[in-house]
């Protein structure tokens, strides 16, 4: 294979934490700040700061897992499918960790209505990666990686 047959070792994912982050953080500007409806205070305000805080330990934990304990950069370089590891349990785990940060930090506002923009930033990362990464790796590995999204999940890690 040639060189310029591989992923970048960053992807696409630099521009597409910053979108999601973006969104979260607008929605955050105009459900919170401007509109200031749909707080949440009490216990229930107290329960989504602390999935919040839960949310956010726990997708710095999946993308450092996919990002720096994977050795994902040396299956980029040598075009190697990862399937082992944190990969067994999500196919984009240092895209999915962002998401599940952004989303946590958007809790701690503890407003019910950026609870839909998770969803919305779910949908927006889908549509990004298949149109993008998915593509181009289901033509680098064929069968092998249409296998491979067979059996485990785009984003929300777990073991089927």
């Amino acid at each position: 294979m040639k060189n310029q047959d591989h992923l970048p070792v960053f992807g696409i994912g630099p521009l597409l934490v910053a979108a999601l982050a973006l969104i979260a953080a607008a929605a955050v500007v105009v459900f919170h700040y401007i509109l200031n409806f749909g707080t949440l205070n009490g216990l229930p305000g107290v329960l989504l700061r602390i999935f919040g805080l839960l949310f956010i330990i726990t997708g710095a934990a999946v993308w450092f897992i996919g990002a720096v304990r994977s050795g994902m950069d040396d299956n980029i370089k040598e075009n190697r499918l990862k399937t082992n590891g944190i990969y067994a349990w999500v196919r984009n785990p240092m895209y999915s960790g962002w998401w599940i940060l952004i989303s946590g930090v958007s809790f701690l506002w503890h407003n019910i209505l950026l609870i839909p923009v998770v969803f919305v930033n779910w949908g927006i990362m889908t549509i990004v990666l298949k149109s993008t990464e998915e593509k181009w790796l289901k033509k680098l590995y064929g069968q092998q990686y249409v296998d491979y999204c067979n059996r485990v999940n785009r984003c929300i890690p777990w073991k089927k």
